[in-house]
């Protein structure tokens, strides 16, 4: 499903498409976004989509107990990601 979001006078609004009517959802938005620079009361249009072909299963935000990322290197000696040139044999 797509979604185009806005405000009209202050009020939350939203017109939902199938998925697979990305160009149709498209020119809608810019259609409001024309209404906005002709005057009309029109603020904060978006587009969401949430596509089946898409969607990862459920249970993707929980890792794995032995998933280890960290944004921070936890000792800045150890080397992080994968080799770029050629190794070095010894």
């Amino acid at each position: 499903m797509i979604v185009v979001f806005w405000l009209e006078n202050a009020q939350p609004r939203a017109r939902s498409f199938p998925s697979d009517a990305l160009a149709p959802a498209l020119a809608f938005a810019e259609e409001l976004r024309g209404s906005r620079r002709a005057g009309e009361p029109i603020s904060h249009v978006a587009i969401q989509s949430e596509l089946p072909q898409s969607v990862g299963p459920a249970g993707v935000s929980d890792p794995a107990a032995d998933y280890a990322h960290y944004k921070r290197r936890i000792d800045p000696a150890i080397p992080l990601g994968r080799p770029s040139g050629p190794r070095d044999p010894g």
